[in-house]
């Protein structure tokens, strides 16, 4: 639905009931699909309400702004057609309802603002970096279909991006394809090679003279996503060992204790400046980047950045 609800503040809740209710009867209400399914499990007085609502914001829309269509997920059916029968028995009018399949994840949980894990196409909801990583962590079975749905490719040239992901579903192909797409789409293609960039370091097999070769802002945008903590140089000076380092020294913000860190290290599980750590209390004599910076990786996909001020 649009952002269109001044007329709801105006009129008030109870004057909403009557122009909207004396209109559809609690049979025609019930009547709806999405009402009797759920009337044995358990259907909650705002949920069942909530077609009223729906369909009389489709009738303010129709009065107001001559709005004719309304469009929603498949799930929508029975809200968008009670704003069709609305707009007959009010107005005397016609309007038009269209839907579309639902698009549901693996799990079969739907892709909306209220569920979890989503990714939104504001970049101060969701950078293009997340954004990007996103579509790279789908499931093979949520790429086949989605990259169906989000991406303008044509039959031919998924049939064959299938075909090459079957032969090599490590390579992720594609997850790179529809990643690639929807990211220049979305956002930018610079943005989208920002994204790849990034992924390379944190994930790929990126030196640390790759890493020592950035400019500082590259850094900084490429790592942006990534936490953050911070010690002044006074501190940085006398911090003893590693395992001081990323516990105790930056206030938990990579290791809660000592002994969860201590237990990181010995399991091979801890990078600083893409060097593996294999003593926990070493001296942390590390070339700083851009003489200010350490980048940590804790297990494979867990980055940090220490910012020596």
């Amino acid at each position: 639905m649009l952002n269109n609800w001044d007329w709801f503040k105006e009129m008030g809740f109870l004057q909403f009931l009557r122009e909207a209710g004396k209109h559809l009867s609690v049979s025609y209400m019930l009547a709806k699909d999405s009402v009797k399914r759920r009337l044995e499990t358990g259907l909650s007085y705002t949920e069942f309400a909530y077609q009223l609502l729906q369909g009389y914001d489709f009738y303010h829309l129709y009065t107001h702004h001559n709005v004719r269509l309304q469009m929603g997920g498949a799930d929508q059916w029975g809200n968008l057609t009670t704003g069709t029968e609305l707009i007959r028995r009010k107005a005397g009018g016609t309007a038009f309802a269209l839907t579309t399949p639902l698009i549901t994840k693996a799990d079969g949980t739907k892709f909306g603002k209220t569920e979890q894990g989503n990714a939104w196409l504001d970049p101060a909801m969701t950078s293009p970096y997340a954004f990007y990583q996103f579509w790279m962590h789908c499931s093979d079975e949520e790429v086949r279909k989605l990259i169906k749905v989000f991406t303008l490719l044509d039959q031919a040239t998924i049939a064959s991006l299938c075909k090459a992901h079957d032969a090599a579903p490590h390579e992720r192909i594609l997850h790179q394809a529809i990643a690639k797409e929807l990211t220049i789409r979305v956002h930018s293609e610079a943005a989208y090679h920002q994204a790849v960039q990034t992924t390379k370091i944190l994930f790929g097999n990126a030196t640390l003279q790759d890493i020592q070769a950035l400019s500082e802002q590259d850094l900084l945008d490429i790592f942006a996503d990534v936490p953050q903590a911070t010690l002044s140089s006074t501190q940085w000076e006398a911090v003893p060992d590693v395992v001081t380092l990323v516990s105790s020294a930056t206030q938990g913000a990579i290791f809660q204790s000592k002994g969860e860190a201590k237990r990181t290290i010995q399991g091979g599980g801890l990078s600083i400046n893409t060097t593996k750590i294999a003593d926990a209390y070493q001296k942390p004599a590390f070339k700083l980047l851009q003489d200010r910076y350490l980048l940590v990786q804790k297990g494979k996909r867990d980055h940090y950045l220490i910012v020596i001020r």
